[in-house]
């Protein structure tokens, strides 16, 4: 019996060996390749940088992320997206737009909409458009003076409230947003002392 149990020991044992090894050899085959798009977190926000060589030129996509749920249970994101190949800061900014699965925000053209807190105050405009996977989003009117505005809002605020018309979209909290704006600049070749200092 003894024998038994050692040997079925022994068995247990090389199968856990081999699984062991067939994880690592999987774990070696789904690490992301260079050519992969760069991540980095801070606090609640996430940066993507993308870079896309077609051989004549490199374009670098730079983008900055945070998910929130709204008041009544809605998930979303607030987005802010850039590319080398666009105009940079200080002629334009990063594009502004928010997601969110809410059927029942204002859709259409020339939204009023605004940011800030009770303290900051930023009136803008925004358009609707189906997002990502028919994800319902809109995307603040991308003026300079505007962009400039919201941004400088969302590095003051703890956190952000959005309202479109009268309605409240949701409050999102800004943790990590100046330096994931300072990842943006550094990324896509641009100053960002006039949002982040």
């Amino acid at each position: 019996m003894m024998r038994n149990f050692r040997l079925a020991a022994l068995v247990l044992s090389g199968s856990l060996t081999a699984i062991a090894a067939c994880g690592a050899v999987a774990q070696e085959q789904t690490q992301p390749a260079s050519d992969m798009p760069a991540t980095n977190t801070f606090g609640r926000w996430t940066t993507i940088i993308d870079t896309l060589d077609t051989g004549q030129d490199a374009h670098k996509t730079c983008a900055a992320s945070t998910a929130f749920v709204d008041g009544s249970g809605n998930a979303g994101t607030l987005t802010l997206s850039i590319s080398t190949g666009d105009a940079l800061p200080p002629d334009a900014y990063p594009a502004v737009m928010i997601t969110v699965d809410n059927k029942d925000l204002p859709t259409g053209k020339n939204i009023a909409a605004t940011f800030g807190d009770p303290g900051v105050k930023v009136s803008a405009t925004v358009y609707s458009s189906n997002g990502v996977n028919g994800r319902p989003s809109w995307t603040v009117d991308n003026q300079a003076k505007t962009s400039l505005a919201v941004l400088r809002a969302m590095r003051k605020v703890t956190s952000l409230d959005i309202t479109f018309g009268k309605q409240t979209v949701a409050s999102i909290p800004m943790d990590g947003f100046t330096k994931a704006y300072r990842n943006l600049g550094t990324s896509c070749g641009f100053a960002t002392k006039d949002v982040a200092p």
